[in-house]
């Protein structure tokens, strides 16, 4: 799908940590500033337990999970916006992504320096969005001069931006971001072509030590990044990154058993990859047979269609139609013959829109 979630944080709070230890991809992390100048990018495997299930059950030649981007961008400071540190870099590279995932910090380690001087993670938290909200403010500042002059001469487009930019500007000055305001579907249709930092879907992740993890509950940081998230309406994954990038290195059982004496059902990496996987819409869909088992990334709210031209796009050009059960319904028969005589595998055409776990086999003619 070409969506890729970027990780920002201030400087050490673990980011790049967390990046390694996601990707395994070696970006450079030490206890300084801007040890991370351009972004790493790398690509993960979604976990998903109906790939391993939908395996067991067909045993095909090989099975192939879905994948995601993430992409490790430089720490910023206080003045980005303006240039500070590597500021501009830093906005040059969160346009690029279609999410934001923002570590912060949230355990207390004399060893490695904060920036600020102290933990503080809601701070820490408001100096990047209040980076993200300055850099989005002369962004309409520059748009509302130009399209002032057209509205005056009562051009209608030009008058519904003109009215757009103006939300958006008294918004900015109350320190809101573009993602906390109500806009009718016309006016989002504007906000988009805008191309804000500040609309973009948010998780939060917060960094503990290595002794909280399999209870951040007293954890009064955490406590407090999930405050700030409800009132965003935003996600918080609670993660440690040292032992994530331990983890990372273990193979499957090792990594179950370390998993079971910390008292973790799920890695802190697994939820963080599904949650940026929802944030931007999307979900997975299968195809099955004895050749490969594979997992396929999809936007919600797709047809089926469009969803076969992920495989190739003469399957979308030719498209007749698509042979689909849910992967519940296959499962519980036990295979696609016993779900077919069930009644469970359905015909679906063009208009059909594909749901999250749909195993399919697309008919096509070009």
């Amino acid at each position: 799908m070409g969506l890729t979630a970027g990780i920002v944080g201030l400087p050490n709070v673990g980011k790049s940590t967390l990046f390694n230890a996601i990707t395994q991809a070696g970006a450079e992390s030490a206890n300084y500033p801007f040890c991370t100048i351009d972004p790493n990018i790398g690509i993960v495997e979604v976990p998903d337990e109906r790939l391993n299930k939908l395996t067991q059950l067909v045993k095909p030649k090989k099975t192939v999970p879905t994948a995601f981007e993430f992409t490790d961008i430089a720490g910023i400071v206080k003045g980005a916006s303006k240039g500070e540190g590597l500021g501009n870099k830093f906005l040059s590279h969160i346009r690029q992504v279609d999410a934001i995932c923002q570590v912060v910090r949230c355990f207390a380690d004399d060893d490695i320096t904060h920036v600020a001087g102290k933990v503080d993670p809601i701070s820490d938290i408001e100096t990047i969005n209040l980076e993200l909200i300055l850099a989005d403010l002369e962004t309409v500042d520059k748009r509302i001069d130009r399209v002032g002059k057209m509205a005056k001469q009562k051009d209608k487009d030009a008058m519904a931006e003109h009215e757009v930019l103006v939300i958006l500007k008294e918004a900015f000055e109350l320190g809101k971001m573009a993602r906390t305001i109500e806009f009718t579907d016309e006016q989002l249709k504007i906000v988009k072509h805008l191309h804000l930092l500040t609309i973009k879907p948010m998780l939060y992740v917060a960094n503990v030590g290595e002794d909280e993890v399999a209870d951040p509950s007293n954890n009064e940081y955490v406590k407090k990044v999930r405050e700030f998230a409800d009132k965003e309406d935003a996600e918080v994954i609670v993660i440690c990154a040292k032992i994530e990038s331990e983890i990372a290195e273990l193979d499957g059982e090792e990594k179950q058993m370390f998993l079971e004496e910390l008292g973790i059902k799920e890695s802190g990496l697994d939820q963080l990859i599904k949650a940026a996987y929802s944030l931007l819409g999307l979900a997975t869909y299968f195809t099955a047979g004895e050749q490969e088992v594979r997992a396929w990334t999809f936007k919600k709210g797709m047809k089926a269609p469009q969803c076969a031209g992920i495989i190739h796009t003469d399957f979308e050009r030719g498209f007749i139609r698509a042979e689909t059960v849910s992967y519940e319904d296959l499962l519980a028969a036990g295979s696609m013959t016993a779900a077919r005589e069930a009644g469970k595998v359905r015909l679906e055409g063009k208009e059909y829109l594909v749901q999250d776990g749909d195993v399919m086999h697309f008919r096509f003619n070009v």
